[in-house]
């Protein structure tokens, strides 16, 4: 397995039967390939989808049935296309199960930055923001570091998307749960080790005295 079909796979057992879950661009999107086949969730996008299915099918593409990304995509029976305003009501009142958003950034309060890199022309936010604020649980699934630098790092040097601690840090490395008394390494990825992760990560870990591999 290549490092962004670990972190999907592990992501994926987070998702529960009966959630209603949004998945950011890029790698948070592969989540869907992995998921068991005896759950039942309805994945939604903030570009006006709820029953998101997976990647369009040959011949079965529509223009006007996109992710968040512009990505053609397929509906599930009982999906519901609505208006920015719905779509935004249902992230800013709380009533997404889960998120899960890339990341270029984590630091030890568990804030994340993802949005912008300063010097480099972006769209904009988009829904980042609301969905690191509203969300009952945020997942970041991103590659432990970046060209050899650490991501998960003591403070945020990048602009931070909220101000609101995430639930949970996933990478090909480890599996991190940002506490009130830090970030706790609770698993490691398939091929490393304690020392592996803690020379990855500029961020002070906790280490629990016994730490699991990923149960892929």
């Amino acid at each position: 397995m290549n490092a962004k079909e670990i972190i999907a796979r592990r992501v994926a057992m987070e998702v529960k039967d009966g959630m209603l879950v949004n998945l950011g661009i890029g790698l948070p999107s592969m989540v869907t390939n992995y998921l068991p086949d005896d759950v039942d969730v309805m994945f939604q996008a903030e570009n006006g989808v709820v029953g998101l299915g997976g990647s369009a099918m040959p011949g079965f593409e529509n223009k006007d049935l996109t992710d968040a990304g512009g990505g053609l995509v397929m509906a599930v029976p009982g999906a519901a296309s609505i208006d920015s305003a719905v779509s935004f009501g249902l992230i800013r009142g709380g009533h997404l199960d889960m998120t899960v958003l890339g990341g270029l950034q984590v630091d030890e309060r568990g804030y994340l930055a993802n949005w912008m890199v300063p010097g480099k022309m972006v769209p904009g936010m988009g829904g980042a923001m609301d969905l690191v604020a509203g969300a009952k649980q945020v997942i970041v699934s991103m590659v432990h570091t970046a060209k050899g630098s650490p991501k998960i790092v003591p403070e945020c040097t990048l602009p931070l998307t909220a101000e609101r601690r995430v639930s949970l840090i996933v990478t090909e490395m480890a599996v991190i749960e940002p506490t009130d008394e830090g970030l706790v390494l609770r698993e490691l990825g398939p091929d490393a080790t304690v020392e592996q992760v803690i020379e990855a990560t500029t961020a002070k870990l906790v280490i629990p005295d016994s730490v699991p591999h990923m149960a892929l």
